[in-house]
């Protein structure tokens, strides 16, 4: 096996377009640094809303196929190599939105024995063998079945690895310091006249917003990572419309993209200042 870098990361989402929404800035500075970053996406998002009218045919497999293509397309833009889907393509389906029938599909990831799918993704974890991973609260950041179930299979997958003889010394979740939203969202509010959007979503529709003493890390994007994640997220055309700095989902609802992103340690010793770096406190050694 190829000799890895001395610093890997690894980022395990539940759809094509939430690494680049949530993590866009962070990819593109550690990949820029020389770090590993792994991602791993646990659906193709074969359910997922589509935007322009062009794509409106495409759902199913059609849909998730073409999803996996705007990945590919978006972790160029971010520079990151190593690209995973849990299990391999088709292990999971999308399961829709909370409530809907879909959730009942057997082969959806909502259904999935979380031990399973969890020993799959500590078998990425032994082989990349990462010092930090990041993925999402126990609600998913907002809710979404396969969100929660991303979260529910990374923590799961922490403790086997751990088990197994290899302990990941930090554990991160996304979120976004409250004071931050609200700023973001009332310029937003005195933006919205000159945009391309009609309506703005709320604080509220942000995924893992919490107050602020939560935070221990955020990730500064300077230039040249903030253009990457943007070029990232119109990668993934189907479901995301930029128009910097902000952008919509199908929902039609313009939100910030922020280009500083925020982690709260959960796992790791906790720092008594925010770090800058997700890697801080970490010999080359672990």
């Amino acid at each position: 096996m190829t000799e890895l870098p001395a610093r890997r990361l690894l980022l395990v989402h539940a759809h094509p377009d939430d690494e680049s929404i949530n993590n866009g800035v962070t990819m593109a500075r550690y990949a820029a640094e020389g770090v590993h970053v792994t991602l791993v996406t646990c659906t193709l998002g074969e359910r997922g809303e589509v935007i322009p009218p062009e794509l409106a045919h495409l759902s199913g497999a059609a849909l998730g196929q073409h999803r996996f293509r705007e990945l590919g397309d978006a972790m160029r833009a971010l520079g990151v190599e190593d690209v995973r889907l849990l299990g391999g393509a088709g292990r999971y389906s999308d399961s829709g939105m909370m409530g809907l029938p879909d959730n009942d599909d057997p082969g959806c990831f909502w259904q999935a024995d979380v031990d399973q799918a969890a020993a799959l993704l500590a078998d990425v974890v032994r082989e990349v063998r990462p010092q930090v991973l990041v993925t999402y609260d126990d609600n998913g950041g907002y809710g979404h079945p396969d969100h929660i179930q991303a979260h529910r299979v990374a923590m799961r997958a922490v403790e086997l690895a751990a088990e197994a003889g290899y302990g990941i010394p930090k554990v991160y979740w996304n979120r976004v310091p409250r004071s931050v939203a609200e700023q973001a969202f009332a310029q937003l509010q005195d933006d919205l006249p000159g945009l391309p959007f009609d309506k703005a979503a709320t604080v509220d529709d942000v995924p893992g917003v919490v107050d602020d003493e939560r935070i221990t890390a955020a990730v500064v994007g300077d230039e040249r990572a903030a253009a990457a994640k943007a070029a990232a997220m119109r990668a993934h055309a189907t479901q995301i419309t930029v128009a910097e700095p902000y952008f919509v989902l199908s929902n039609e609802l313009a939100q910030p993209l922020f280009t500083t992103e925020y982690y709260e340690l959960v796992r790791g010793e906790r720092p008594e200042t925010r770090e800058s770096d997700l890697f801080a406190g970490i010999g080359e050694a672990s």
